[in-house]
């Protein structure tokens, strides 16, 4: 197993966060952004320890989220998410000179494009979209959500432990999808969105933000990794980045549901191999 240090830092509203770090500190930095109502731990040792092997992988807990804090604002406040990708950046020597790759998966997409918006790309030497929203609201194209998300709401946000275990449950196969052998990940990933607060779960919808104009103008390669019968973001929402971004690249896995480096982690950690060291 590579060696991993987990640390905190302090972000611009004093909410802490707790990130993981793994592989060489002079590595080429890799920075691991989460979806809703998970955390670092999404991503799997396995995963994390093989990225780590080329990578200097950090892999963070979203406020709200893991071990990080609970503020009580900030969640619809895209300078606020910024802020946390900025304090980690700066805990970790990610700077122009030293710049990162940024990954997001699901949410994580959207915190991505907070970041870029606020603090553009000079620190970011690529973007790597996993499953990914990029823009939130009614008719917002990089936000299209599918099925699975759609009768999660509003049963998810709950404050009702039988309605949210009953929404959270279903929900849950998603991120997984019909792999055999993957019941272990699944109960894990359910009991994080549990232990996620349903307020955090429902604040991180209340805002619309769209990001097309900015994904127009982005000067940093992409990958665009995304599966074809993804039920919580609609692989439409991939294209529509596609279609959008001038430096892409685009990996489409047939039959994969929400969580592809769950269902295929091997397959995930080549790809993803190969687009950060290209860039």
């Amino acid at each position: 197993m590579t060696r991993m240090t987990v640390r905190e830092v302090l972000s611009a509203d004093g909410t802490t966060l707790v990130y993981r770090a793994f592989g060489p500190e002079d590595g080429q930095p890799l920075v691991l952004l989460h979806g809703w109502a998970q955390s670092s731990k999404c991503w799997g040792e396995c995963v994390l320890d093989a990225l780590a092997e080329h990578f200097r992988v950090v892999a963070v807990d979203l406020r709200g989220h893991g071990y990080s804090g609970v503020p009580d604002t900030g969640y619809d406040d895209s300078k606020a998410w910024a802020a946390d990708v900025e304090a980690v950046f700066a805990a970790e020597g990610v700077s122009e000179r030293n710049p990162a790759v940024l990954l997001g998966w699901s949410y994580g997409g959207l915190v991505i494009c907070d970041y870029l918006a606020t603090h553009g790309s000079g620190a970011v030497k690529g973007v790597i979209l996993v499953g990914a929203v990029t823009s939130l609201g009614r008719g917002e194209k990089g936000g299209r959500i599918g099925p699975a998300m759609r009768a999660a709401i509003p049963g998810a946000m709950s404050e009702d432990p039988r309605e949210a275990v009953r929404t959270l449950g279903s929900f849950g196969d998603s991120l997984t999808g019909p792999a055999e052998g993957k019941g272990v990940v699944s109960q894990a990933l359910f009991g994080t969105s549990l232990t996620t607060p349903p307020r955090v779960r429902a604040a991180m919808f209340a805002r619309t933000v769209s990001n097309d104009e900015l994904l127009t103008d982005l000067d940093v390669p992409v990958f665009v990794l995304h599966g074809s019968d993804d039920s919580v973001v609609d692989v439409s929402a991939a294209h529509h980045v596609a279609s959008l971004t001038p430096h892409v690249t685009v990996s489409i896995w047939d039959g994969v549901d929400h969580g592809p480096f769950v269902e295929d982690p091997d397959r995930f950690v080549d790809e993803v191999t190969r687009f950060v060291s290209s860039v």
